[in-house]
């Protein structure tokens, strides 16, 4: 299969609200993803995302999306002056040795405020689908009004984490982040893509791609690399 009917039959596939698969290189964290849109979680999806995976789940948006909403980067409030004066832990807590990047995803955590721990299938769903829905919704609001209607549905701190695209997506950052983004964007949906990252069944080791090509093949999930997404991106 092409790369170019391959991108095509996972742009189609999540646009149903159907999942897909990301690997993101051998350069990097060496790790597969699966992922659906936002705006799709069903407690079914979320089961078999933490039955399946073993990884976090996480919901990665569009930096436009955070931009809207006013959802700050962890590591530069755990990195602001005045907090880590009030807390020295931080500054000893300090994020400056990963070693697959420079800077962290990770914004806030969410839960809806109608969840009661947030923990359940049916709680991390309702946290993950009003959120997708809600950013559609808010697309062309104000920063304000957008702030004010996240509040009013949703509490922080939550058990649905954030990880948000960095300014410029593929261009500036190649992480699962923006990857899942960028699949949201090929099936012309708002970049809001729920996934976890696919483990070996004793969870010490990323799934390797040999398994994770036989999982996509038995449940008939569209695989793509970091590599296919980028030159879908001409980059």
């Amino acid at each position: 299969m092409g790369d170019s009917t391959l991108i095509e039959r996972a742009a189609a596939a999540f646009a149903e609200g159907r999942p897909v698969m990301v690997f993101d290189s051998d350069f990097r964290e060496c790790e597969t993803d699966l992922l659906w849109p936002a705006a799709a979680a069903t407690p079914a999806i979320m089961r078999q995302l933490r039955q399946d995976c073993g990884g976090l789940l996480f919901l990665a948006i569009g930096d436009d999306v955070g931009e809207k909403f006013g959802l700050p980067w962890l590591q530069d409030i755990h990195t602001h002056p005045n907090l880590v004066a009030e807390n020295p832990v931080l500054g000893a807590l300090i994020t400056d040795d990963l070693q697959y990047d420079t800077r962290s995803a990770f914004t806030l955590s969410l839960n809806h405020r109608d969840t009661y721990t947030g923990i359940t299938d049916h709680d991390r769903a309702l946290t993950t689908r009003r959120f997708g829905e809600l950013a559609t919704m808010m697309s062309e609001e104000s920063p304000i009004d957008a702030m004010a209607a996240l509040g009013k549905e949703f509490r922080t701190p939550g058990h649905i984490p954030l990880c948000r695209e960095a300014p410029g997506g593929l261009k500036t950052r190649q992480g699962h982040t923006e990857l899942a983004v960028a699949i949201a964007r090929l099936a012309g949906l708002a970049p809001c893509t729920i996934g976890a990252e696919m483990l070996q069944p004793d969870g010490d080791r990323a799934l390797s791609v040999e398994d994770a090509r036989a999982y996509s093949a038995k449940h008939d999930i569209p695989m793509l690399t970091g590599e296919d997404i980028m030159r879908a991106f001409g980059l």
